[in-house]
């Protein structure tokens, strides 16, 4: 049997993993068109995305439930037409951490796009390329370097997920007991050495992934 430190462990890196893929997809779309384009509401949809950042988490997972529940908006009808529920899944912790570190890829990204040069795309538009290909060839490989310091972090936040992912797919050992959700398990069972050996883990992961994005902002900035 599947030692439960490494359990957790692995669950944690598979559930970040699969947020992050999604995570870099989404954000850097939302913080494209957030950056390069103007409309009514434009501050009023970034901070209805950036909620979660400061939400507390338990908030957040009651949103969540509220709409992914069983008998959530969205919940029922995956119930009723598929007879399949993301709640007290491993699914519903890589939902959870999406949703909380999808903020942090959007904000590194829209400063990064944002911080371009204007002048070098009025260039591509002057040679005649389109807008599709200047966002492809010139737009996004400017900002790679903010973009990447973006999926680092949201990488890290989706391992550290704690609140919305307890309260959506619940601390089930073995299933849905991930790093953090084990770690408050040692803790209150008063089991210290495992809490202690999980937490030390844990705080060196975390902090060579913050070590390796602001790494990566700091070339940005230069």
């Amino acid at each position: 049997m599947e030692h439960p430190v490494l359990f957790s462990l692995v669950l944690s890196i598979r559930v970040a993993a699969v947020a992050t893929v999604f995570i870099v997809f989404v954000g850097v779309a939302v913080a494209f068109f957030l950056s390069r384009r103007d409309f009514w509401g434009k501050e009023l949809l970034d901070t209805l995305l950036t909620l979660p950042l400061v939400l507390p988490p338990t908030v957040t997972g009651y949103y969540l439930i509220v709409l992914f529940g069983r008998n959530g908006l969205i919940g029922r009808f995956l119930f009723e037409w598929l007879g399949w529920s993301i709640m007290f899944t491993w699914y519903a912790a890589v939902l959870a951490s999406f949703v909380v570190a999808l903020p942090l890829m959007i904000k590194t990204t829209r400063a990064a796009i944002e911080a371009i040069d204007e002048n070098l795309i009025r260039a591509s538009y002057t040679l005649g390329h389109s807008e599709w290909w200047t966002a492809l060839k010139v737009i996004l490989p400017l900002a790679r370097k903010g973009i990447l310091a973006g999926a680092v972090l949201s990488f890290a936040r989706a391992m550290g997920e704690f609140g919305a992912t307890l309260m959506l797919a619940g601390n089930i050992s073995g299933k849905t007991s991930t790093m953090p959700l084990a770690i408050y398990s040692a803790a209150s069972s008063g089991d210290r050495v495992q809490a202690n050996i999980m937490v030390l883990l844990f705080t060196l992961i975390a902090a060579m992934f913050l070590y390796t994005a602001n790494k990566l902002n700091k070339r940005v900035l230069l």
